[in-house]
């Protein structure tokens, strides 16, 4: 940073700190911007702090930067970034110039600054009365350094690895979450097969054999024929009824009909009686 002491700037307010940072961020119009925060954030990167010094172009962000950053104060150091309002005013949001704090002096301080007499970077001695407040890098690498050692703390409860066994047993499977995903599926798979095949009003009884119908012998002797008592309801059981019996035909007015088997024996009494004959018998 001190070796660029004297550096002017060029016709039109072109410098090279201002090609550089609209070279890294890809926008024309940096090349001849005011150039005082530009400045800072090229020694920052040259030097290799960009991290924990900011790379701006506007001074109320970069101010604003150092707040976020909880690096921000009313007391002045060396290495610390001071920030100016010309007016006075003591919000970041009226900052309108930066600079870096060389030493401290009494309420005075020393710093070194870009684009100040209109063209120059040179160092100055300031009153302290039109400074905002202070962006200390030192403060933002500490509190990133804490930050990183809080997050490596944080660290998730990490299992103890289970010890394989060579010889597994078929039945390990019956615990794991797919097996019992496929009992569940089975379970609502069979209760809809019920729920679908049963028919309103009516029970689906499946013929389990304890509900099979039983059918009643009768019983037997040790000698293995029916006993008296059975035959005997056998035999009741079997002669028809009253309710059963045929009713005796009426008598009617005129002369029984007698039905007079054919045959050789109906001949000897010598009466005429019909012949039958064979369907393939001829007249």
């Amino acid at each position: 940073m001190r070796q660029e002491l004297g550096y002017r700037e060029k016709s039109g307010q072109v410098t090279k700190f201002g090609q550089w940072y609209a070279d890294r961020v890809q926008d024309t119009q940096y090349r001849n911007a005011p150039w005082c925060d530009m400045f800072l954030a090229w020694a920052a990167d040259k030097a290799g702090l960009s991290e924990y010094v900011g790379q701006f172009a506007w001074t109320p962000s970069h101010a604003a930067w150092f707040i976020k950053q909880d690096a921000w104060t009313r007391k002045p150091e060396p290495g610390a970034l001071v920030f100016f309002d010309w007016r006075g005013g003591k919000s970041y949001k009226g900052v309108d110039h930066v600079g870096v704090v060389e030493r401290v002096a009494g309420k005075k301080i020393h710093t070194i600054e870009a684009n100040v007499d209109r063209e120059w970077l040179k160092r100055k001695t300031r009153e302290t009365d039109k400074v905002v407040g202070y962006g200390v890098p030192r403060l933002v690498k500490a509190n990133a350094e804490r930050l990183d050692e809080i997050r490596s703390t944080e660290r998730p409860f990490v299992y103890a690895p289970r010890p394989e066994t060579g010889n597994g047993s078929p039945l390990d499977v019956l615990g794991t979450p797919l097996a019992l995903l496929a009992a569940m599926v089975l379970t609502t798979i069979v209760l809809t097969l019920r729920v679908t095949g049963r028919r309103r009003g009516t029970h689906r009884r499946f013929t389990w054999p304890w509900n099979a119908p039983t059918t009643h012998r009768p019983a037997k002797t040790s000698s293995g024929t029916r006993s008296p008592k059975v035959r005997e309801k056998a035999r009741a059981a079997a002669q028809p009824g009253p309710a059963q019996r045929h009713p005796a035909p009426e008598q009617s007015a005129g002369p029984a009909r007698i039905r007079v088997p054919a045959g050789p024996a109906h001949q000897a009494t010598g009466r005429a009686t019909p012949t039958r004959r064979r369907p393939y018998e001829p007249r």
